[in-house]
C-alpha cells in the first residue's frame, strides 16, 4: 500500500461507529505550552464535525504512533471487538492507547483542544515520562493520532452530573483534572456558587481561568518531597463549606480522590451521590498496570456471576 493510500484509508476509516462512539483521525495543527508541566495540543480533521463532546469532563481515548510510525495503528473495522482486536497486536506496533479530557472544543473549525502534562518532561514531579508525555512534547503540526470519542452529546463518559437541588459546586483537582475543572467552570451556569481547588506542580502551571458561576478558586503549589495530593486534602479538610446542598467533584491521584471522598462522606456527611468522584492516574503504577487491574477485576467478576 503507498503512502497515498494509507493516508487515505486513515482519513476516511471516521465514518465506523462503536454505538455512540467513533473513531476520529486527526492530525496536530498547533501546540501551545501552557506552562512549566502542560503543553495545549490542537487537533483537527473533518472527522471532528462528528465530534459531539457534551463540555464538562468529558473523556475519550487518545491512539497515538508507536516511535518510526507515521500514523496510530488502529483496528478501525473491528466494530465492537475493536478492544480485543487491539489488545492482541504486537505491543511495539499497537498505537499507544491513553485517557484524557476535552478542554474545549471549536466546531466551526473541527478542532479539539487536550491539554498534556508532561511527566517527567518538565518540572512536574507527578511521575516518570510516559510515551504520550514523551509525544506531546514533541508534538509538531502534522503529526496524526485518532480520538475515540462520542458521536452523541448524551454519553457516559461524561462524570459531572449534578442534581437538581444543587446549591453549590465543590471542585478538587491536580495537574492531571486542571483541564476538566476548566471545562467545568465554563460550562457552570451564571448565579451558581462554586468552590475549586486546584494542586499544580509550579507557580507558572497555574492559569487564569473563567467561569459565569460565583466561582472561588484556590491554587496551591505542591511541595516537591510531599505526596501528590496532600495540599488539596488539607485545605479542603479545613474549609469552610457554604450553606446548602453541594455536589462534588473529585479527580486526580487515586490516593488523594480516596482521601477525599471518604472526607466528605464520612466527616461532613455530603450524600455519597453528590460526590463524583474518579482516579485519573496513581503514584507509582502507568496506565497499562490500572487497565490490566480493570480487565483482571471484570473476568474475575464475570467468573464469579457465572458459578
Amino acid at each position: 500500500m503507498t503512502a497515498s493510500s494509507t493516508s487515505t484509508a486513515y482519513e476516511s476509516a471516521s465514518g465506523l461507529v462503536h454505538g455512540k462512539f467513533r473513531f476520529f483521525p486527526v492530525r496536530v495543527v498547533a501546540t501551545r505550552r501552557l506552562g512549566p508541566s502542560m503543553v495545549r495540543i490542537t487537533f483537527a480533521g473533518d472527522a471532528l464535525r462528528e465530534f459531539a463532546g457534551g463540555g464538562r469532563d468529558q473523556s475519550f481515548s487518545l491512539f497515538l504512533p508507536q516511535p518510526g510510525q507515521h500514523a496510530p495503528i488502529v483496528p478501525f473495522d473491528a466494530g465492537d471487538g475493536w478492544f480485543a482486536q487491539w489488545r492482541a497486536m504486537p505491543e511495539d506496533e499497537r498505537a499507544v492507547m491513553r485517557s484524557y479530557t476535552v478542554r474545549s472544543q471549536n466546531r466551526r473549525y473541527h478542532e479539539v483542544d487536550v491539554d498534556f502534562v508532561l511527566h517527567g518532561t518538565g518540572s512536574s514531579s507527578s511521575g516518570p515520562a510516559g510515551p504520550a508525555s514523551r509525544w506531546a512534547a514533541e508534538a509538531v503540526p502534522g503529526d496524526r493520532a485518532v480520538l475515540l470519542g462520542p458521536a452523541s452529546e448524551d454519553n457516559r463518559s461524561i462524570g459531572f452530573q449534578p442534581p437538581e437541588g444543587t446549591d453549590w459546586v465543590l471542585l478538587a483537582a491536580d495537574e492531571t483534572a486542571l483541564p476538566a475543572a476548566a471545562a467545568i467552570l465554563e460550562w457552570l451556569p451564571e448565579g451558581l456558587r462554586a468552590r475549586a481547588w486546584i494542586e499544580v506542580p509550579d507557580l507558572k502551571d497555574t492559569q487564569e481561568l473563567l467561569s459565569p458561576a460565583e466561582a472561588d478558586i484556590t491554587w496551591l503549589i505542591r511541595d516537591p518531597l510531599r505526596r501528590p495530593g496532600s495540599l488539596l486534602a488539607e485545605e479542603i479538610g479545613g474549609a469552610v463549606f457554604p450553606d446548602g446542598a453541594p455536589y462534588a467533584w473529585i479527580a486526580g491521584e487515586s490516593g488523594m480522590v480516596r482521601t477525599l471522598r471518604r472526607h466528605l462522606v464520612g466527616e461532613r456527611g455530603i450524600d455519597r451521590g453528590r460526590v463524583e468522584f474518579s482516579g485519573y492516574w496513581r503514584l507509582g503504577a502507568t496506565e497499562e498496570d490500572l487497565r490490566t487491574e480493570k480487565i483482571t477485576e471484570a473476568v474475575a467478576q464475570d467468573a464469579g456471576e457465572a458459578r
